[in-house]
């Protein structure tokens, strides 16, 4: 199956290192952004617990990968929507 990834969405991607092909199933893509989140959240609380991140800047930190990873807030059937070629069912 071939996808047309949008833009839009490849903007969002690029700053996460990820550049899906047409061949990259939407799932693929999501769930390795979605990895590569939880990731960088543990990373972050290991920084805190550690004494590298002050307390009064943690908040600060988690929104600002909040709006980093804003491509997760799309559900996994709106990529698939969104990606969809044309002429390809979006569901069964």
């Amino acid at each position: 199956m071939s996808w047309i990834y949008p833009p839009e969405l490849l903007a969002g991607l690029a700053p996460l290192g990820l550049a899906p092909t047409a061949r990259t199933p939407p799932a693929l893509t999501r769930e390795t952004a979605d990895e590569l989140y939880k990731y960088e959240l543990r990373r972050l609380r290991d920084q805190l617990r550690g004494g590298d991140v002050e307390r009064s800047n943690y908040l600060g930190r988690v929104i600002a990968l909040r709006k980093k990873y804003w491509v997760l807030t799309l559900p996994l059937p709106a990529w698939e929507k969104i990606c969809a070629t044309p002429s390809s069912p979006t569901s069964p």
